[in-house]
Protein backbone atom coordinates (compact mmCIF):
# COMPACT_ATOMS: atom_id res chain seq x y z
CA UNK A 1 0.00 0.00 0.00
CA UNK A 2 2.85 2.36 0.84
CA UNK A 3 4.43 1.94 -2.61
CA UNK A 4 1.05 2.40 -4.30
CA UNK A 5 0.60 5.66 -2.42
CA UNK A 6 3.94 7.17 -3.50
CA UNK A 7 3.36 6.02 -7.08
CA UNK A 8 0.10 8.01 -7.02
CA UNK A 9 1.92 11.04 -5.57
CA UNK A 10 4.65 10.82 -8.21
CA UNK A 11 2.05 10.42 -10.94
CA UNK A 12 0.16 13.51 -9.75
CA UNK A 13 3.38 15.52 -9.62
CA UNK A 14 4.38 14.45 -13.12
CA UNK A 15 0.92 15.18 -14.52
CA UNK A 16 1.02 18.63 -12.91
CA UNK A 17 4.36 19.42 -14.57
CA UNK A 18 3.03 18.31 -17.96
CA UNK A 19 -0.19 20.30 -17.51
CA UNK A 20 1.72 23.48 -16.64
CA UNK A 21 3.87 23.06 -19.74
CA UNK A 22 0.76 22.53 -21.90
CA UNK A 23 -0.87 25.63 -20.39
CA UNK A 24 2.20 27.70 -21.31
CA UNK A 25 2.10 26.46 -24.89
CA UNK A 26 -1.67 26.96 -25.15
CA UNK A 27 -1.46 30.54 -23.84
CA UNK A 28 1.31 31.25 -26.32
CA UNK A 29 -0.77 29.96 -29.23
CA UNK A 30 -3.84 31.93 -28.09
CA UNK A 31 -1.75 35.07 -27.71
CA UNK A 32 -0.34 34.70 -31.20
CA UNK A 33 -3.47 33.49 -32.99
CA UNK A 34 -5.70 36.37 -32.03
CA UNK A 35 -8.27 37.96 -34.31
CA UNK A 36 -8.78 41.34 -35.87
CA UNK A 37 -6.14 43.96 -36.52
CA UNK A 38 -4.02 42.79 -33.56
CA UNK A 39 -3.62 39.48 -35.33
CA UNK A 40 -2.33 41.30 -38.42
CA UNK A 41 0.19 43.27 -36.37
CA UNK A 42 1.33 40.23 -34.42
CA UNK A 43 1.67 38.21 -37.63
CA UNK A 44 3.97 40.83 -39.15
CA UNK A 45 6.04 41.18 -35.97
CA UNK A 46 6.42 37.44 -35.47
CA UNK A 47 7.26 36.85 -39.13
CA UNK A 48 10.09 39.38 -38.85
CA UNK A 49 11.12 37.74 -35.59
CA UNK A 50 11.28 34.35 -37.32
CA UNK A 51 13.52 35.79 -40.04
CA UNK A 52 15.85 37.27 -37.41
CA UNK A 53 15.92 33.96 -35.54
CA UNK A 54 16.85 32.14 -38.78
CA UNK A 55 19.74 34.56 -39.29
CA UNK A 56 20.86 33.98 -35.70
CA UNK A 57 20.63 30.20 -36.05
CA UNK A 58 22.64 30.19 -39.29
CA UNK A 59 25.44 32.22 -37.71
CA UNK A 60 25.45 30.37 -34.38
CA UNK A 61 28.38 28.10 -33.52
CA UNK A 62 26.39 24.88 -33.42
CA UNK A 63 25.98 21.55 -35.14
CA UNK A 64 24.57 21.89 -38.69
CA UNK A 65 21.92 19.28 -37.84
CA UNK A 66 20.51 21.53 -35.08
CA UNK A 67 20.49 24.50 -37.42
CA UNK A 68 18.64 22.59 -40.14
CA UNK A 69 16.08 21.25 -37.66
CA UNK A 70 15.21 24.68 -36.27
CA UNK A 71 15.12 26.36 -39.66
CA UNK A 72 12.84 23.59 -40.93
CA UNK A 73 10.51 24.08 -37.94
CA UNK A 74 10.42 27.83 -38.49
CA UNK A 75 9.63 27.33 -42.17
CA UNK A 76 6.94 24.81 -41.24
CA UNK A 77 5.46 27.10 -38.58
CA UNK A 78 6.56 30.61 -39.62
CA UNK A 79 4.00 32.25 -37.37
CA UNK A 80 5.32 31.02 -34.03
CA UNK A 81 8.50 29.05 -34.88
CA UNK A 82 10.72 31.99 -33.98
CA UNK A 83 9.06 32.63 -30.64
CA UNK A 84 9.34 28.91 -29.76
CA UNK A 85 13.08 29.06 -30.40
CA UNK A 86 13.37 32.10 -28.12
CA UNK A 87 11.39 30.37 -25.38
CA UNK A 88 13.51 27.26 -25.74
CA UNK A 89 16.94 28.88 -25.78
CA UNK A 90 16.91 32.51 -24.69
CA UNK A 91 14.84 31.90 -21.58
CA UNK A 92 17.56 29.48 -20.51
CA UNK A 93 20.47 30.83 -18.54
CA UNK A 94 23.37 28.35 -18.54
CA UNK A 95 25.85 31.11 -17.64
CA UNK A 96 25.76 30.45 -13.88
CA UNK A 97 26.08 26.71 -14.42
CA UNK A 98 28.99 27.20 -16.81
CA UNK A 99 30.83 29.54 -14.44
CA UNK A 100 30.39 27.13 -11.54
CA UNK A 101 31.51 24.13 -13.58
CA UNK A 102 34.51 25.99 -15.02
CA UNK A 103 35.50 26.96 -11.49
CA UNK A 104 35.23 23.33 -10.30
CA UNK A 105 37.32 22.15 -13.25
CA UNK A 106 40.03 24.75 -12.56
CA UNK A 107 40.15 23.93 -8.85
CA UNK A 108 40.48 20.20 -9.46
CA UNK A 109 42.83 20.28 -12.48
CA UNK A 110 46.08 19.87 -10.52
CA UNK A 111 44.60 17.03 -8.44
CA UNK A 112 44.42 14.85 -11.56
CA UNK A 113 48.24 14.74 -11.50
CA UNK A 114 48.76 13.65 -7.89
CA UNK A 115 50.12 10.35 -9.19
CA UNK A 116 52.31 11.97 -11.84
CA UNK A 117 52.17 12.63 -15.57
CA UNK A 118 52.14 9.44 -17.67
CA UNK A 119 51.64 10.99 -21.11
CA UNK A 120 55.32 10.87 -22.11
CA UNK A 121 55.55 7.24 -20.98
CA UNK A 122 52.56 6.27 -23.12
CA UNK A 123 53.87 8.11 -26.19
CA UNK A 124 57.33 6.56 -25.83
CA UNK A 125 55.91 3.06 -25.54
CA UNK A 126 53.10 3.52 -28.08
CA UNK A 127 53.68 6.55 -30.35
CA UNK A 128 50.62 5.65 -32.44
CA UNK A 129 48.40 6.87 -29.57
CA UNK A 130 50.02 10.31 -29.33
CA UNK A 131 47.28 12.40 -30.95
CA UNK A 132 44.39 10.84 -29.07
CA UNK A 133 46.11 10.87 -25.68
CA UNK A 134 47.43 14.40 -26.23
CA UNK A 135 43.95 15.72 -27.08
CA UNK A 136 42.32 14.23 -23.98
CA UNK A 137 45.08 15.30 -21.59
CA UNK A 138 46.39 18.61 -22.89
CA UNK A 139 43.13 20.04 -24.28
CA UNK A 140 40.21 18.28 -22.58
CA UNK A 141 42.02 17.98 -19.22
CA UNK A 142 41.89 14.22 -18.59
CA UNK A 143 45.36 12.69 -18.01
CA UNK A 144 46.76 9.28 -18.85
CA UNK A 145 47.19 6.81 -15.97
CA UNK A 146 49.29 3.68 -15.51
CA UNK A 147 49.26 1.22 -12.57
CA UNK A 148 45.56 0.55 -13.06
CA UNK A 149 44.03 -2.90 -13.11
CA UNK A 150 40.87 -3.17 -15.18
CA UNK A 151 37.97 -5.60 -14.98
CA UNK A 152 35.46 -5.67 -17.81
CA UNK A 153 31.85 -6.76 -17.24
CA UNK A 154 29.76 -8.07 -20.12
CA UNK A 155 26.54 -8.35 -18.10
CA UNK A 156 24.74 -6.53 -15.33
CA UNK A 157 24.52 -9.42 -12.88
CA UNK A 158 28.32 -9.93 -12.83
CA UNK A 159 28.82 -6.18 -12.44
CA UNK A 160 26.28 -6.05 -9.61
CA UNK A 161 27.98 -8.80 -7.60
CA UNK A 162 31.34 -7.08 -7.98
CA UNK A 163 29.93 -3.72 -6.90
CA UNK A 164 28.48 -5.25 -3.72
CA UNK A 165 31.85 -6.86 -2.92
CA UNK A 166 33.77 -3.60 -3.35
CA UNK A 167 31.24 -1.50 -1.42
CA UNK A 168 31.74 -3.76 1.59
CA UNK A 169 35.46 -2.88 1.56
CA UNK A 170 34.90 0.91 1.76
CA UNK A 171 36.72 2.59 4.66
CA UNK A 172 36.62 6.32 3.95
CA UNK A 173 34.09 7.30 1.28
CA UNK A 174 31.65 6.03 -1.34
CA UNK A 175 30.53 8.31 -4.19
CA UNK A 176 27.74 7.35 -6.62
CA UNK A 177 26.42 9.22 -9.66
CA UNK A 178 23.62 7.78 -11.82
CA UNK A 179 21.01 8.81 -14.34
CA UNK A 180 18.36 6.35 -13.13
CA UNK A 181 17.64 4.96 -9.68
CA UNK A 182 14.68 2.62 -9.30
CA UNK A 183 13.70 0.83 -6.11
CA UNK A 184 14.12 -2.92 -6.32
CA UNK A 185 16.64 -5.69 -5.75
CA UNK A 186 19.61 -3.80 -7.20
CA UNK A 187 19.12 -0.35 -5.68
CA UNK A 188 17.83 -1.57 -2.31
CA UNK A 189 20.75 -3.97 -1.87
CA UNK A 190 23.22 -1.16 -2.54
CA UNK A 191 21.41 1.33 -0.29
CA UNK A 192 21.41 -1.20 2.57
CA UNK A 193 25.21 -1.28 2.39
CA UNK A 194 25.42 2.51 2.03
CA UNK A 195 23.26 3.05 5.11
CA UNK A 196 25.41 0.67 7.16
CA UNK A 197 28.64 2.26 5.91
CA UNK A 198 27.33 5.75 6.65
CA UNK A 199 26.54 4.68 10.23
CA UNK A 200 30.18 3.56 10.53
CA UNK A 201 31.43 7.04 9.59
CA UNK A 202 32.04 6.49 5.86
CA UNK A 203 31.33 9.60 3.78
CA UNK A 204 28.52 8.48 1.42
CA UNK A 205 27.26 10.74 -1.37
CA UNK A 206 24.79 10.16 -4.22
CA UNK A 207 23.99 12.24 -7.32
CA UNK A 208 20.98 11.28 -9.41
CA UNK A 209 19.25 13.01 -12.28
CA UNK A 210 15.72 14.22 -11.59
CA UNK A 211 14.38 13.54 -15.07
CA UNK A 212 16.00 10.11 -15.18
CA UNK A 213 14.17 9.27 -11.94
CA UNK A 214 11.01 11.13 -12.96
CA UNK A 215 8.79 8.05 -12.65
CA UNK A 216 10.98 5.69 -10.63
CA UNK A 217 11.47 7.28 -7.20
CA UNK A 218 9.07 8.50 -4.50
CA UNK A 219 9.04 12.28 -4.02
CA UNK A 220 10.68 12.05 -0.58
CA UNK A 221 13.51 9.74 -1.64
CA UNK A 222 16.19 12.34 -1.11
CA UNK A 223 14.99 12.99 2.42
CA UNK A 224 14.94 9.24 3.10
CA UNK A 225 18.57 8.93 1.99
CA UNK A 226 19.64 11.86 4.11
CA UNK A 227 17.94 10.37 7.16
CA UNK A 228 20.21 7.35 6.61
CA UNK A 229 23.24 9.64 6.71
CA UNK A 230 23.66 9.60 2.90
CA UNK A 231 24.24 13.03 1.38
CA UNK A 232 22.30 13.56 -1.83
CA UNK A 233 22.33 15.94 -4.80
CA UNK A 234 19.38 15.83 -7.23
CA UNK A 235 20.74 17.17 -10.51
CA UNK A 236 18.75 19.69 -12.57
CA UNK A 237 15.29 19.33 -10.95
CA UNK A 238 12.47 19.14 -13.48
CA UNK A 239 10.57 22.41 -13.62
CA UNK A 240 7.44 23.19 -15.66
CA UNK A 241 9.22 25.79 -17.80
CA UNK A 242 9.95 25.58 -21.53
CA UNK A 243 13.75 25.69 -21.45
CA UNK A 244 16.71 24.06 -23.19
CA UNK A 245 18.34 23.55 -19.78
CA UNK A 246 15.85 20.75 -19.15
CA UNK A 247 17.64 18.89 -21.97
CA UNK A 248 20.98 18.90 -20.14
CA UNK A 249 20.79 15.74 -18.04
CA UNK A 250 23.39 13.92 -15.95
CA UNK A 251 23.69 10.63 -17.86
CA UNK A 252 26.90 9.53 -16.11
CA UNK A 253 27.23 6.30 -14.11
CA UNK A 254 30.08 6.40 -11.60
CA UNK A 255 30.84 4.55 -8.39
CA UNK A 256 34.03 5.52 -6.54
CA UNK A 257 35.16 3.66 -3.43
CA UNK A 258 37.94 5.37 -1.45
CA UNK A 259 39.40 6.66 -4.72
CA UNK A 260 41.11 3.28 -5.18
CA UNK A 261 38.34 1.50 -7.06
CA UNK A 262 35.83 3.00 -9.50
CA UNK A 263 33.16 1.72 -11.86
CA UNK A 264 31.55 3.20 -14.95
CA UNK A 265 29.61 1.94 -17.96
CA UNK A 266 26.07 1.66 -19.23
CA UNK A 267 24.33 0.30 -16.15
CA UNK A 268 21.96 2.30 -13.99
CA UNK A 269 20.68 1.11 -10.61
CA UNK A 270 17.45 -0.56 -11.69
CA UNK A 271 16.42 -4.21 -11.83
CA UNK A 272 16.14 -4.54 -15.61
CA UNK A 273 19.89 -3.87 -15.88
CA UNK A 274 20.66 -7.06 -13.96
CA UNK A 275 17.76 -9.02 -15.57
CA UNK A 276 15.97 -9.31 -12.23
CA UNK A 277 12.93 -8.12 -14.18
CA UNK A 278 12.37 -8.33 -17.91
CA UNK A 279 11.59 -5.15 -19.81
CA UNK A 280 12.73 -5.69 -23.39
CA UNK A 281 13.99 -9.26 -23.31
CA UNK A 282 17.52 -10.01 -22.11
CA UNK A 283 19.31 -6.79 -21.13
CA UNK A 284 22.82 -6.74 -22.62
CA UNK A 285 25.16 -4.16 -21.14
CA UNK A 286 28.81 -3.35 -20.46
CA UNK A 287 30.79 -1.78 -17.63
CA UNK A 288 34.35 -1.54 -16.36
CA UNK A 289 36.06 -1.40 -12.98
CA UNK A 290 39.34 0.45 -12.46
CA UNK A 291 41.57 -0.37 -9.49
CA UNK A 292 44.56 1.90 -9.04
CA UNK A 293 45.55 5.35 -10.31
CA UNK A 294 42.82 5.61 -12.95
CA UNK A 295 40.09 5.24 -10.32
CA UNK A 296 41.16 8.61 -8.88
CA UNK A 297 40.28 10.33 -12.15
CA UNK A 298 36.67 9.10 -12.03
CA UNK A 299 36.55 10.24 -8.39
CA UNK A 300 37.50 13.78 -9.42
CA UNK A 301 34.98 13.73 -12.27
CA UNK A 302 32.31 12.91 -9.68
CA UNK A 303 33.49 15.71 -7.37
CA UNK A 304 33.37 18.28 -10.18
CA UNK A 305 29.65 17.53 -10.50
CA UNK A 306 29.03 17.22 -6.75
CA UNK A 307 30.42 20.67 -6.10
CA UNK A 308 27.88 22.12 -8.54
CA UNK A 309 25.15 21.14 -6.13
CA UNK A 310 26.72 22.17 -2.85
CA UNK A 311 29.06 25.00 -3.89
CA UNK A 312 31.66 23.49 -1.60
CA UNK A 313 35.35 22.90 -2.21
CA UNK A 314 36.62 19.47 -1.24
CA UNK A 315 40.16 19.03 0.01
CA UNK A 316 41.31 16.76 -2.80
CA UNK A 317 44.61 15.92 -1.12
CA UNK A 318 42.77 14.53 1.91
CA UNK A 319 40.67 12.28 -0.36
CA UNK A 320 43.62 11.02 -2.39
CA UNK A 321 44.21 7.39 -1.37
CA UNK A 322 47.97 7.17 -1.91
CA UNK A 323 49.69 9.62 0.39
CA UNK A 324 53.14 8.68 -0.94
CA UNK A 325 52.17 10.02 -4.38
CA UNK A 326 51.15 6.99 -6.45
CA UNK A 327 49.58 3.56 -6.43
CA UNK A 328 51.66 0.42 -6.40
CA UNK A 329 53.29 -0.41 -9.73
CA UNK A 330 50.97 -2.39 -11.96
CA UNK A 331 51.42 -5.23 -14.42
CA UNK A 332 52.52 -4.04 -17.88
CA UNK A 333 49.69 -6.15 -19.31
CA UNK A 334 47.25 -3.55 -17.93
CA UNK A 335 48.66 -0.88 -20.27
CA UNK A 336 47.31 2.64 -19.77
CA UNK A 337 43.87 4.12 -19.13
CA UNK A 338 42.47 7.59 -19.70
CA UNK A 339 39.12 8.25 -18.01
CA UNK A 340 37.28 11.20 -19.56
CA UNK A 341 34.09 13.19 -19.16
CA UNK A 342 31.93 15.33 -21.39
CA UNK A 343 29.52 18.16 -20.67
CA UNK A 344 27.14 20.14 -22.89
CA UNK A 345 28.07 23.54 -21.44
CA UNK A 346 31.54 24.00 -22.96
CA UNK A 347 30.68 23.13 -26.62
CA UNK A 348 33.61 20.69 -26.71
CA UNK A 349 32.20 17.31 -27.77
CA UNK A 350 34.76 15.11 -26.02
CA UNK A 351 32.81 11.85 -26.32
CA UNK A 352 32.26 12.35 -30.05
CA UNK A 353 35.93 13.18 -30.59
CA UNK A 354 37.05 10.03 -28.75
CA UNK A 355 34.83 7.95 -31.05
CA UNK A 356 35.90 9.73 -34.23
CA UNK A 357 39.59 9.36 -33.43
CA UNK A 358 39.18 5.62 -32.84
CA UNK A 359 37.40 5.28 -36.19
CA UNK A 360 39.87 7.45 -38.11
CA UNK A 361 42.94 5.66 -36.71
CA UNK A 362 41.62 2.14 -37.28
CA UNK A 363 43.62 0.03 -39.72
CA UNK A 364 41.86 -3.35 -39.50
CA UNK A 365 38.56 -3.17 -37.63
CA UNK A 366 36.22 -1.14 -35.45
CA UNK A 367 33.50 -2.96 -33.47
CA UNK A 368 30.78 -0.86 -31.85
CA UNK A 369 27.96 -1.56 -29.38
CA UNK A 370 25.31 1.16 -29.05
CA UNK A 371 21.63 1.18 -28.05
CA UNK A 372 20.87 4.10 -30.38
CA UNK A 373 22.25 5.08 -33.77
CA UNK A 374 21.17 8.67 -34.43
CA UNK A 375 24.29 10.46 -35.61
CA UNK A 376 25.34 13.64 -37.39
CA UNK A 377 27.36 13.93 -40.61
CA UNK A 378 30.72 13.89 -38.79
CA UNK A 379 30.27 10.41 -37.37
CA UNK A 380 28.39 9.17 -40.41
CA UNK A 381 31.23 10.29 -42.70
CA UNK A 382 33.88 8.78 -40.40
CA UNK A 383 32.11 5.39 -40.31
CA UNK A 384 31.44 5.21 -44.04
CA UNK A 385 34.94 6.42 -44.99
CA UNK A 386 36.54 3.78 -42.74
CA UNK A 387 34.43 1.03 -44.33
CA UNK A 388 35.17 2.30 -47.86
CA UNK A 389 38.88 2.27 -46.96
CA UNK A 390 38.84 -1.43 -46.12
CA UNK A 391 38.33 -1.27 -42.34
CA UNK A 392 35.95 -3.92 -41.00
CA UNK A 393 33.30 -1.71 -39.35
CA UNK A 394 30.57 -3.52 -37.43
CA UNK A 395 27.80 -2.08 -35.25
CA UNK A 396 25.40 -3.95 -32.97
CA UNK A 397 22.16 -2.16 -32.04
CA UNK A 398 19.07 -3.61 -30.30
CA UNK A 399 16.33 -5.53 -32.09
CA UNK A 400 13.91 -4.83 -29.25
CA UNK A 401 13.91 -1.09 -28.59
CA UNK A 402 12.80 1.01 -25.64
CA UNK A 403 11.77 4.01 -27.79
CA UNK A 404 10.05 3.30 -31.12
CA UNK A 405 10.72 6.78 -32.57
CA UNK A 406 14.45 6.39 -31.91
CA UNK A 407 14.32 2.86 -33.35
CA UNK A 408 12.78 4.06 -36.61
CA UNK A 409 15.19 6.97 -36.80
CA UNK A 410 18.19 4.70 -36.11
CA UNK A 411 17.14 2.37 -38.91
CA UNK A 412 17.00 5.30 -41.32
CA UNK A 413 20.80 5.40 -41.17
CA UNK A 414 21.19 1.74 -42.11
CA UNK A 415 20.91 2.24 -45.88
CA UNK A 416 23.81 4.63 -46.17
CA UNK A 417 25.99 2.70 -43.71
CA UNK A 418 25.42 -0.69 -45.33
CA UNK A 419 25.85 0.73 -48.83
CA UNK A 420 29.31 1.96 -47.77
CA UNK A 421 30.28 -1.47 -46.43
CA UNK A 422 29.45 -1.09 -42.72
CA UNK A 423 28.00 -4.29 -41.23
CA UNK A 424 24.96 -3.52 -39.06
CA UNK A 425 23.49 -6.08 -36.66
CA UNK A 426 20.51 -6.10 -34.30
CA UNK A 427 20.74 -8.01 -31.02
CA UNK A 428 17.77 -10.35 -31.26
CA UNK A 429 17.78 -11.69 -27.68
CA UNK A 430 16.67 -8.37 -26.19
CA UNK A 431 17.98 -4.88 -25.61
CA UNK A 432 21.64 -4.05 -26.26
CA UNK A 433 22.43 -1.13 -23.96
CA UNK A 434 26.25 -1.33 -24.01
CA UNK A 435 28.35 1.61 -25.20
CA UNK A 436 31.70 0.19 -26.35
CA UNK A 437 34.21 0.78 -29.14
CA UNK A 438 37.17 -1.52 -29.80
CA UNK A 439 39.72 -1.36 -32.60
CA UNK A 440 42.71 -3.33 -33.92
CA UNK A 441 43.28 -5.28 -30.66
CA UNK A 442 44.94 -2.12 -29.32
CA UNK A 443 42.41 0.41 -28.11
CA UNK A 444 38.92 0.38 -26.62
CA UNK A 445 36.51 2.59 -24.72
CA UNK A 446 33.73 1.68 -22.29
CA UNK A 447 31.39 4.37 -21.01
CA UNK A 448 27.99 6.02 -20.91
CA UNK A 449 27.89 7.83 -24.27
CA UNK A 450 25.34 6.55 -26.80
CA UNK A 451 25.61 7.23 -30.50
CA UNK A 452 22.80 9.76 -30.48
CA UNK A 453 22.42 13.53 -30.30
CA UNK A 454 21.42 13.55 -26.63
CA UNK A 455 24.47 11.69 -25.37
CA UNK A 456 26.92 13.29 -27.77
CA UNK A 457 25.82 16.93 -27.39
CA UNK A 458 23.23 17.45 -24.62
CA UNK A 459 24.13 15.22 -21.67
CA UNK A 460 26.87 14.98 -19.07
CA UNK A 461 28.72 11.75 -19.92
CA UNK A 462 31.88 9.81 -19.05
CA UNK A 463 33.99 6.87 -20.16
CA UNK A 464 37.37 5.16 -20.00
CA UNK A 465 39.80 4.92 -22.91
CA UNK A 466 42.01 1.82 -22.68
CA UNK A 467 45.38 1.49 -24.42
CA UNK A 468 47.37 -1.72 -25.01
CA UNK A 469 45.72 -3.65 -22.22
CA UNK A 470 44.44 -7.21 -22.16
CA UNK A 471 41.07 -5.64 -21.33
CA UNK A 472 40.89 -4.49 -24.96
CA UNK A 473 40.62 -8.15 -25.93
CA UNK A 474 37.87 -8.67 -23.34
CA UNK A 475 35.83 -5.94 -25.04
CA UNK A 476 36.50 -7.47 -28.46
CA UNK A 477 35.63 -11.01 -27.35
CA UNK A 478 32.38 -9.77 -25.79
CA UNK A 479 31.42 -8.21 -29.11
CA UNK A 480 32.25 -11.39 -31.03
CA UNK A 481 30.26 -13.51 -28.53
CA UNK A 482 27.25 -11.22 -29.08
CA UNK A 483 27.28 -11.62 -32.88
CA UNK A 484 25.68 -15.11 -32.92
CA UNK A 485 22.73 -13.64 -30.99
CA UNK A 486 22.40 -10.84 -33.54
CA UNK A 487 20.87 -10.58 -36.99
CA UNK A 488 22.85 -8.90 -39.76
CA UNK A 489 20.73 -6.34 -41.59
CA UNK A 490 20.77 -6.48 -45.38
CA UNK A 491 20.21 -3.61 -47.77
CA UNK A 492 16.92 -5.16 -48.91
CA UNK A 493 15.60 -5.04 -45.35
CA UNK A 494 16.27 -1.33 -44.92
CA UNK A 495 13.31 -0.09 -46.97
CA UNK A 496 10.79 -2.30 -48.68
CA UNK A 497 8.43 0.44 -49.92
CA UNK A 498 8.07 4.21 -50.19
CA UNK A 499 6.18 4.59 -46.90
CA UNK A 500 8.89 2.75 -44.99
CA UNK A 501 11.42 5.12 -46.46
CA UNK A 502 9.51 8.37 -45.96
CA UNK A 503 8.61 8.00 -42.27
CA UNK A 504 12.21 7.42 -41.06
CA UNK A 505 13.50 10.21 -43.29
CA UNK A 506 10.96 12.63 -41.79
CA UNK A 507 11.90 11.57 -38.25
CA UNK A 508 15.57 12.17 -39.05
CA UNK A 509 14.79 15.85 -39.54
CA UNK A 510 13.79 16.03 -35.88
CA UNK A 511 16.55 13.70 -34.63
CA UNK A 512 18.53 16.51 -32.90
CA UNK A 513 15.50 17.32 -30.72
CA UNK A 514 14.61 13.71 -29.77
Amino acid sequence: MKKKKWVQVVFRRRVLVILVLLIQITLLVLLIAGTGRYFQYSYQILSILSILVCIHVLNKHDKPAYKLTWIFLILLFPFFGGIMYILFYFWSNPRKLKLALDNNIRNSSSAFYFSGNRLADLIEAHPEYKTQAHYLQEYAGFPVYANTRQEYFDSGDVYFRRVLEELEKAQHYIFLEFFILSEGVMLNSIVDILERKASQGVDVRIIYDDLGCFLTLPPDYRENLERMGIRCFVFNPVRPIVSSLQNNRDHRKIISIDGRVAFTGGLNLADEYINAVEKYGHWKDAAIMLEGEGAWSLTLIFLQMWNLGFREQDDYASLYPWKDGSAAAGDEAWGYVQPYADNPIDDENVGEHVYIQIINQAKNYVYINTPYLVIDDNLLSALTLAAKSGVDVRIITPHRWDKWTVAITSRSYYRRLISAGVKVYEYTSGFNHGKTFVSDDKIATVGTTNLDFRSLYLHFECGVLIYSSKTVMDVKNDFLKTLPSSHQITLNECARNAVQRIIPDVLRIFAPLM
